[in-house]
């Protein structure tokens, strides 16, 4: 299924509808993350009537991956890219990811659209629910204008936190408002100064005080700091 084809129309004559696709998404461990009707401007390809994000929060996607996870390169994005295909394929959707680049798809931006999530001070969306512990797996293309349930409501929680911990949480200071050193984050974690980040996740983002009952479990935290230090391994050659 390539991403970058025009939206295909449901299958057999049963056109899509809001509480199918959550449903078929949910049995996968994801959800729906809200929706928008792409305009010219979003960078949408395939000009489709409806744009359904999917993604995670909550401990149900990582359950769901650790039953079905293979051995192989990239093993979450190689398994949201099995689970959605085939989602899509069920619905009569095209799908697209947001590790598939450059170029990359615009998803912050899109998440924008869907659902009330701003950008923190150390860069992550913020959810008013989910504090900085959720993310976007893809999302579903579909050719007709589905009717949507009203955008959820949430307001930014980092206007209402005066104190802003996350910008102070990191031991090396790499994550400053407007600025993330990779390097630095990368050297730091490699090295046994930086086994509470590695083995619990990033510091400055378990500092912000939105929704810390959603922080990951810390298999969950270690694989994806695992996973992002084998992709910046200080040394290593871009």
């Amino acid at each position: 299924m390539s991403p970058r084809r025009a939206p295909r129309r449901a299958r057999g004559g049963a056109p899509a509808d809001l509480d199918r696709i959550t449903d078929i998404i949910a049995a996968s461990g994801l959800m729906c993350r809200g929706g928008f009707h792409p305009g010219p401007g979003d960078g949408v390809p395939g000009d489709p009537g409806t744009a359904i994000l999917v993604g995670n929060a909550g401990p149900a996607m990582w359950r769901a991956f650790q039953r079905a996870r293979r051995d192989e390169p990239h093993p979450l994005n190689a398994w949201s890219r099995r689970v959605l295909v085939a989602a899509a394929r069920e619905l009569g959707a095209d799908v697209v990811f947001p590790f598939d680049g450059p170029p990359y798809h615009p998803f912050q931006r899109w998440a924008g659209k869907a659902e009330p999530v701003h950008v923190s001070p150390i860069g992550p969306l913020i959810d008013a629910d989910f504090g900085l512990w959720h993310a976007y797996r893809g999302a579903l293309l579909f050719a007709e204008r589905l009717a949507l349930s009203p955008r959820r409501a949430g307001s930014n929680p980092c206007q209402e936190c005066p104190e802003k911990p996350c910008l102070t949480g990191c031991p090396v200071g790499a994550l400053e408002a407007g600025r993330y050193d990779v390097p630095a984050c990368a050297a730091h974690i490699s090295t046994p100064a930086g086994s509470a980040c590695l083995e619990g996740g990033c510091l400055a983002r378990h500092a912000c005080p939105v929704s810390r009952g959603h922080a990951y479990a810390p298999d969950q935290a270690r694989f994806h700091m695992e996973s992002f230090l084998a992709a910046h391994r200080p040394g290593d050659t871009p």
